[in-house]
């Protein structure tokens, strides 16, 4: 059943290599984050899906240029300057302390200097970068399966994105929640978030939610949760939204306060493209109609290839 484009990733096969990658990958975002001018939502810290992995895309770095990847079929982390600098950092099992140590050292190298918070984000009990020698698996297998999985998810995020006029953000993976998401505004503000959420400054959670959004996104699983799953959520929630009737499949939990959709739901249906995307646009009606978002303004079409919008 289902596409095998689709890979499995029952979360308890790779925990621990998804423990790893995901602080090493918070190490790369943070980099970013101290390099770049803040964008208005944090938009200025995610990485990208690309064809290989993840990268940071353009990160300003003096009159120069620095791209850090993620290569998940070489499994390098390829460093790179507009220089023509060129740096490799094997992906094997290694410690976080080691990860750091060695990035930032051929970032010395190249004559960038970077300084980053070392505590993790968005976990629980964090332990500094520099003295993280407990996580240190890196399954090849495991990696290359969920950088598979999130570039299906990309592809159909970007799909769902192309029917909206109003502000939407890219689609973009957060390295501290470890997820990929897409996120819509009414273009009304929101009223002031009351923060609270483990491992994030209230200031950066309230500059996030600073206007009304209905946000959508992929995230591989935690001890917390441990399975891969899509969610959507409204911010603020408006009466009515919980209730709407969504995917088949897809279910409000009440605990997490979003829509949840198990990935096997999609994996292994006869069409998982048309049933994600159906459970964007669902989730999305429910929060634009119980927030009275102007529909007719923000939405048009899905978008198609080398078709101009008809006006």
């Amino acid at each position: 059943m289902g596409d095998a484009s689709w890979p499995e990733l029952p979360y308890p096969a790779w925990r621990d290599t998804a423990a790893t990658l995901q602080l090493w990958t918070q190490i790369v975002g943070k980099i970013r984050l101290s390099l770049t001018p803040w964008l208005n939502h944090g938009w200025q810290v995610p990485l990208y899906v690309t064809a290989r992995g993840l990268s940071t895309s353009t990160i300003p770095a003096g009159h120069e240029i620095l791209e850090i990847h993620f290569d998940f079929i070489s499994h390098l982390l390829r460093v790179r300057t507009s220089r023509g600098d060129e740096r490799e950092l094997p992906l094997q099992p290694q410690s976080v302390a080691d990860f750091y140590s060695r990035l930032l050292a051929i970032l010395s190298d190249l004559g960038i200097k970077v300084t980053i918070n070392e505590m993790p984000n968005e976990l629980p009990d964090p332990i500094r970068f520099s003295e993280d020698r407990v996580h240190a698996a890196y399954n090849r297998d495991a990696a290359q399966r969920f950088w598979r999985a999130l570039m299906q998810v990309d592809r159909v995020f970007n799909l769902f994105r192309s029917g909206f006029l109003g502000k939407s953000s890219p689609v973009h993976f957060f390295w501290g929640s470890f997820d990929l998401a897409v996120t819509r505004f009414s273009g009304r503000p929101a009223p002031l978030h009351p923060g609270g959420v483990p491992g994030l400054p209230d200031d950066v959670t309230r500059e996030a939610y600073s206007h009304e959004v209905s946000s959508a996104g992929f995230w591989p699983g935690s001890d917390a949760f441990p399975q891969p799953a899509f969610y959507s959520y409204a911010y603020p929630e408006a009466p009515g939204f919980r209730d709407a009737k969504v995917t088949p499949g897809a279910s409000f939990d009440t605990t997490l306060g979003e829509f949840i959709l198990p990935y096997d739901t999609v994996r292994q249906a006869d069409d998982p493209d048309a049933v994600l995307l159906d459970f964007l646009v669902t989730t999305y009606n429910a929060a634009a109609d119980a927030g009275s978002w102007d529909r007719a303004a923000l939405e048009c079409a899905i978008g198609a290839p080398a078709q101009v919008r008809a006006i």
